[in-house]
């Protein structure tokens, strides 16, 4: 909320992203693969980590495989299927890259609420 009940700007918000992109070759990654690599990691699965997120499988592997052209290294380990299913996990680069970015993405968001709460009071005012 931007203003008090009633204000002109009540219903408006800031929002922002942030992605990883190759000086050459462009976007590598956005919130979108971000939160897929925690799914797989709080999963354990591709699939199950595409359907909980409303995306197709092929989607998400794709997702997966540009990421890892891009960056030049694996995000995931995969282990195929059989009697017991299949799993995946991330590999060490995989997980330091999503905790670096959720440590990026809190400090992002206080320094956002607090410009934030400057714009709108110097728009209220």
């Amino acid at each position: 909320m931007a203003g008090s009940k009633g204000s002109k700007y009540y219903d408006i918000f800031l929002d922002y992203s942030i992605q990883l992109n190759h000086k050459k070759t462009g976007e590598i990654m956005n919130s979108l693969h971000f939160a897929l690599l925690n799914a797989i990691e709080d999963i354990g699965s591709i699939k199950e980590a595409a359907e909980h997120m409303g995306i197709s499988y092929r989607k998400a592997w794709g997702i997966i495989q540009k990421m890892e052209e891009e960056l030049g290294f694996s995000v995931v380990n995969r282990q195929r299927g059989g009697s017991h299913g299949g799993k995946t996990t991330l590999t060490e680069d995989g997980i330091k890259l999503i905790h670096a970015y959720s440590g990026l993405r809190e400090e992002f968001d206080k320094s956002i609420h607090d410009m934030t709460k400057k714009f709108f009071q110097e728009l209220n005012h």
